[in-house]
């Protein structure tokens, strides 16, 4: 039993390398072709495999973009959670704000496959997404510590955040004609979100 299960464990682990070969070969061919430009046959000549090999891991195209997505949906949700260097909640989420930019501008790739809709046909399969549904949550967590918890402001805030990095990717890529704007952003939209308080008015003293 404990050399079926050592053999079993083996072709595993062999499965796993092979599988994680393929998809960082896609990723390599994507950020010199972009995603449209993934093709089988140049992703197993990159791969140094045979197409029938890619056939053995994924049975299609979409299947590979889903590995693709779940992996860098991971890298995304690791980046977002990790310390930040202050307790005050409008500042964190101006730095959450620099980091999704960050993630974005510095792979156009990662971000048109996680956040925009460039393959015809493609839906990440629910084990990939969940890594970005994570990272709403995180993202959801963030507004409320600055007393900010409507649904329909997170929809604003996701709108706003990744409107700045798409006219950043489209219209300035390397640049950082709109990623600047970020901060003056985070404070227009804490204005206007977050709850006002009555102020009191001040009680006329009889004389």
């Amino acid at each position: 039993m404990t050399n079926i299960a050592a053999t079993t464990d083996w072709r595993e682990a062999r499965r796993r390398s092979a599988h994680n070969a393929i998809i960082d070969a896609a990723w390599s061919l994507v950020r010199e072709e972009g995603l449209a430009g993934l093709s089988l046959r140049d992703l197993a000549r990159r791969a140094g495999i045979t197409a029938p090999t890619v056939y053995a891991y994924f049975d299609s195209k979409n299947a590979i973009y889903d590995a693709m997505f779940g992996r860098a949906a991971t890298e995304f949700a690791e980046r977002m959670a990790e310390p930040y260097g202050s307790d005050n909640p409008r500042e964190v989420l101006a730095e959450s704000a620099r980091r999704f930019s960050q993630f974005c501008t510095n792979s156009q790739a990662h971000y048109q496959l996680l956040f925009q809709r460039t393959i015809p046909g493609f839906e990440p399969s629910p084990e990939s997404y969940a890594p970005a549904v994570r990272s709403l949550s995180l993202a959801r967590e963030r507004l409320a510590l600055n007393g900010i918890t409507k649904a329909r402001h997170l929809d604003m805030w996701t709108a706003l955040i990744t409107g700045l990095v798409d006219q950043q990717v489209s219209n300035d890529p390397g640049g950082d004609r709109w990623t600047r704007l970020i901060d003056e952003s985070v404070d227009m939209f804490l204005a206007h979100c977050q709850p006002t308080r009555a102020v009191r008015k001040p009680t006329s003293r009889r004389t």
